[in-house]
């Protein structure tokens, strides 16, 4: 597999809360020199990189993000928000004590509102893999199916673990064909990207994909 493309499949991430416009300067740059799939930033940054790079970035923002529990309203005004500044993809977080609760039905409808508010973009589902079981991790697949989104993500990469090979498997067992699945955290190497593409992930998210592909340690996220 090609350095591109591996790198077209990567949405090269900067969501740590101490990062300043010059991370994201940096991050954007190299998107745009590597041709990653998007940038993924923190919202409060989407406009200033729509202002200042117009079209030649693809943005990715995260909502509900990284806990998850935010109540649905709150999460439509994030991305009504989100969608007014310029982004062009949506990394959700499902309310993960909901799932833990069992309320899955009102995870799929909370997951479905967002998904009508996105339209023709990309809305991606985190369901923070670690905090949950295999039946979990199932009823998930199918919700996010039954609501409609894209795709259906691993990790946060601020959970007690990222991505590992065998929720990838899981998921391609149980989740519709139009679901496409994205990877987050636990990819430090370039033999770790590809092999979570050749497992079947459309997308993975990691701030190290660079540094990766010249030999070096991903950070995990």
């Amino acid at each position: 597999m090609t350095i591109e493309e591996i790198l077209s499949h990567v949405d090269h991430t900067q969501l740590q809360p101490y990062a300043v416009w010059e991370d994201i300067e940096k991050l954007c740059q190299e998107a745009i020199d590597y041709h990653t799939a998007s940038v993924c930033v923190p919202p409060t940054y989407i406009s200033r990189i729509k202002e200042t790079y117009k079209d030649k970035v693809t943005i990715c923002t995260v909502i509900g993000f990284p806990l998850g529990y935010s109540v649905t309203e709150a999460k439509v005004q994030e991305v009504r928000k989100a969608l007014e500044d310029g982004a062009d993809e949506i990394d959700m977080v499902v309310n993960i004590s909901d799932v833990k609760n069992g309320l899955y039905k009102k995870v799929e409808e909370e997951i479905r509102t967002l998904k009508e508010l996105c339209k023709e973009k990309i809305l991606k589902v985190i369901i923070e893999t670690c905090y949950l079981t295999e039946e979990e991790k199932i009823e998930m697949c199918k919700a996010v199916t039954k609501a409609g989104a894209d795709y259906i993500k691993t990790s946060t990469g601020f959970g007690t673990k990222g991505a590992d090979l065998e929720d990838i498997r899981l998921f391609k067992k149980h989740i519709g064909d139009k679901v496409k699945i994205k990877a987050a955290g636990g990819v430090r190497t370039r033999e770790d990207l590809e092999t979570f593409l050749e497992e079947g992930c459309d997308r993975i998210g990691t701030s190290s994909a660079i540094n990766m592909i010249k030999g070096g340690q991903g950070s995990g996220y």
